[in-house]
């Protein structure tokens, strides 16, 4: 995988030859490593019709910076983020357009947590939260506005819904 900065914004080329090798959870994690300090958060980022940064929305925001930054902030939000990477490692949108809600529809709960599996927060029918997680109590996520794709420990929410793997 090869990364390129253009005009500030963060294009990830994917080539057959230079992905990474193996399964599609090595290149999840691999991908979600690539991107780290790359994007910011951005309120409904990544929910164009194709997977990856998008400038964000300012319907339903509730976060701390005003006035709304989304309108003009192209990056990703958490679930824009973890459709995005899961596109690239799968080859298609495995999530789709949807929010945290949506997307957990279309994955199986674990007890067993693995690296590249995604991480829940809130409740099952309202989530709130979600990342990717890199093992040892990490995950990489969009966590906030004013923030960057960054890695954090899993408990740094407190309304941990659990782990989900596609």
């Amino acid at each position: 995988m090869r990364r390129w900065r253009v005009l500030g914004v963060v294009a990830l080329l994917v080539i057959p030859s230079a992905a990474p090798q193996g399964d599609e959870r090595t290149r999840i994690v691999s991908t979600a490593y690539a991107i780290i300090g790359t994007l910011p958060y951005s309120w409904g980022g990544g929910h164009a019709p194709r997977p990856g940064p998008s400038r964000g929305t300012c319907a339903g925001y509730e976060g701390k910076i005003k006035p709304c930054p989304a309108k003009r902030t192209r990056g990703l939000d958490c679930s824009g983020l973890t459709r995005w990477v899961y596109h690239i490692a799968y080859g298609w949108d495995v999530l789709g357009p949807g929010n945290t809600d949506s997307h957990l529809k279309r994955l199986h709960r674990t007890t067993d947590p693995r690296p590249g599996d995604l991480v829940f927060f809130g409740k099952r029918k309202r989530t709130h939260h979600a990342g990717i997680y890199i093992g040892d109590g990490k995950m990489i996520n969009a966590y906030a506005t004013g923030t960057v794709i960054r890695v954090d420990e899993v408990d740094i929410l407190d309304d941990l819904l659990g782990y989900y793997r596609f």
